[in-house]
């Protein structure tokens, strides 16, 4: 496995000399389309930040994960998960952070910080990514693709708490 990345830069290199590609020039056209994409990323990433630390100092978050509580236990997600299964979506060194608190609360081999575990690993930070992907995009219809992410989530979280149920 070591050798990997070495031999994907040496044929990178050996196709590109057989080619006849300039490999400097072309690095720096690749770096430079880089830069500007970066660019572009800062403000969805900034707006994505506030959000979640808004969503989080407002109060929302509690008050929010309080609400859905009783959807959750209805779908076998304990309600301990409720601000876990909420924050995932907008942050993920959020989530982790009430990812240990529960391992810490709960201990690392009961059910809920087994789900938790599971929960987290299983979904992603769904703004984050979709800002990511959508901010070079001239048309900007994330409704539908968010909209499905979040819903395969809850999904995942219902299955993952159901097997962590059963193991």
């Amino acid at each position: 496995m070591a050798f990997v990345v070495p031999a994907i830069f040496i044929a990178v290199l050996v196709f590109a000399a057989v080619k006849k590609v300039k490999i400097y020039d072309e690095f720096s056209a690749g770096i430079k389309e880089a830069a500007k994409f970066t660019l572009s990323l800062i403000p969805c990433l900034a707006a994505i930040f506030m959000m979640c630390e808004l969503f989080e100092a407002s109060g929302l978050a509690d008050r929010l994960a309080g609400a859905l509580s009783p959807a959750f236990s209805f779908f076998g997600i304990p309600k301990e998960l409720a601000k876990l299964v909420l924050i995932k979506p907008f942050s993920g060194s959020g989530s982790l952070a009430y990812l240990n608190n529960i391992i810490e609360e709960y201990g690392a081999d009961s059910y809920i910080a087994r789900c938790a575990s599971v929960c987290y690993g299983s979904s992603e930070t769904v703004f984050y990514i979709s800002a990511v992907y959508f901010a070079g995009l001239k048309q900007k219809r994330l409704a539908a693709p968010i909209a499905i992410v979040l819903v395969s989530t809850f999904l995942t979280t219902v299955l993952a708490c159901l097997i962590c149920k059963i193991m």
